[in-house]
């Protein structure tokens, strides 16, 4: 078994992730730069719009993503990671130079769908995974993921600033330049895949769909992020309405608002991440920011003014940025050892699928039952969730991790299985022939994967 343990990640591995960050970032601020803005500009742009259609506008770029990101990471392994990726953020600037130009909201949502159209995430992981050694890719997809948070935050802060010194069309210019920005890292800062891979701790596998599907405590974190995002678009179709109509504040002034919320809620959230993973309190502090998140549905219904939209978009984000951490973390620990990548992309999905529906239902509550019909249909949507999440198990403290075993027949399956389960830390052990690797949940406390690999490969030659 050949495997490199540095004592740190390779410069060639840091550029790796950063550079996967940096073009994961391009396509995060497009798609949601114009969510502070976008409601505001729409009534007065277009000529007889509904809510609805303002709520597919803003959503269904979630969902030809859902459809797509999967299709696109199996295309990636015969085609490669790169050419898949510049496909991508191609079809992603189409659609931003699409949504600059509409001149009808049925263009502007063509647009929108253009743009989830590019839905190269699945090949950006698949990517991190071939670039990036065994011991170092948590590390390596945390960077991607931090990155991936602080874009979301910048866009609710530049789409204002944006509109206030372009217009709400030339952020759609931004965004297909962002996309430019994106392909040249690609080409110009991304390293070379040498030896690609199929990558199943970062790729779906069709065949392990049924598997993930049916398993009861993945299907809750599924759930989540699927109403999580069903709550988070729909709001955005009527907040900038209220920050103007009851905060005051002109559109190209939200971001005033926005700028501190952000900011405060990653500090208020981090106690309760210490708490959750340090503590041992995961379940307890997950279930309470989901009862927060139904309890901001409800206040948001009540009579507003400039400090209580403040003080409740505080609260709800704060409770928002502990969940949006907390999910792919729980997902890593739920799922099986060797179905990593398919339970994300199963997750994934689900997110985006709840982007849309939260569009197209928030839209339509909007359109016939006016501001409080929103957070009426978010609020069931929120209860049901608590009350799913209220029956989850409590997770272990667990990550996935492999290593190459070669050369290995069906016949030392048994054996290796063995093994691995004895030593302390490891509690789930897969091995796979037909790519000479084992698949094993660890309790990263307790297990140093260096000294890991030496007891597999002293097992080994004493076998």
């Amino acid at each position: 078994m050949i495997l490199e343990n540095p004592d740190k990640m390779h410069p060639n591995e840091k550029r790796a992730a950063l550079s996967i960050a940096g073009i994961f970032s391009t396509r995060m601020l497009g798609l949601f730069m114009i969510f502070p803005v976008f409601a505001l500009f729409a009534e007065t742009e277009f000529e007889n719009i509904t809510g609805l259609q303002i709520g597919i506008a803003i959503g269904i770029y979630g969902l030809t993503q859902a459809l797509l990101q999967i299709p696109y990471g199996m295309l990636s392994d015969r085609f490669g990671r790169k050419p898949l990726i510049i496909v991508g953020m191609l079809v992603f600037m189409l659609g931003s130079v699409v949504c600059a130009l509409a001149d009808s909201i049925e263009m502007m949502i063509i647009g929108r769908a253009l743009q989830g159209m590019g839905a190269v995430a699945a090949v950006l992981m698949a990517s991190v995974a071939d670039l990036v050694t065994e011991q170092f890719r948590l590390r390596a997809m945390s960077i991607v993921g931090m990155t991936i948070g602080l874009s979301f935050t910048l866009s609710l802060i530049a789409g204002p600033l944006l509109a206030s010194w372009f217009g709400v069309r030339g952020i759609f210019w931004v965004t297909a330049v962002l996309a430019i920005i994106g392909m040249l890292l690609v080409w110009f800062a991304m390293p070379a895949i040498k030896k690609q891979s199929f990558q199943r701790e970062a790729e779906a596998v069709p065949s392990d769909f049924l598997a993930i599907l049916k398993h009861t405590q993945l299907l809750r974190l599924d759930l989540g992020v699927f109403v999580l995002h069903a709550i988070l678009t729909a709001m955005f179709i009527v907040i900038p309405l209220s920050l103007r109509d009851s905060g005051g504040l002109i559109s190209t002034e939200h971001w005033m608002i926005y700028l501190p919320v952000m900011l405060l809620s990653f500090v208020l959230m981090v106690p309760f991440i210490i708490q959750a993973e340090s503590k041992g309190r995961m379940k307890q502090v997950f279930v309470g920011a989901i009862a927060t998140i139904l309890l901001m549905q409800l206040a948001f219904m009540t009579e507003q003014s400039f400090w209580s939209l403040f003080f409740w978009l505080l609260i709800f984000f704060t409770a928002f940025n502990l969940l949006e951490a907390s999910l792919p973390s729980l997902v890593v620990k739920l799922s099986p050892a060797d179905k990593k990548g398919t339970a994300s992309g199963i997750y994934s999905t689900s997110q985006f699928i709840g982007a849309a529906v939260g569009g197209v239902l928030g839209g339509y509550f909007y359109q016939h039952y006016g501001y409080n019909g929103v957070f009426e249909f978010t609020a069931v949507l929120a209860a049901i969730w608590l009350i799913v999440a209220y029956s989850m198990e409590k997770p272990l403290p667990l990550s996935i991790a492999s290593v190459p075993i070669s050369p290995i027949s069906e016949a030392d399956v048994e054996s290796i299985t063995e093994q691995l389960l004895a030593y302390d830390g490891i509690y789930e052990v897969v091995v796979i022939v037909e790519e000479q690797r084992a698949y094993f949940k660890i309790d990263r406390t307790q297990v140093n994967e260096v000294a890991l690999i030496d007891y597999i490969e002293n097992s080994q030659q004493t076998n």
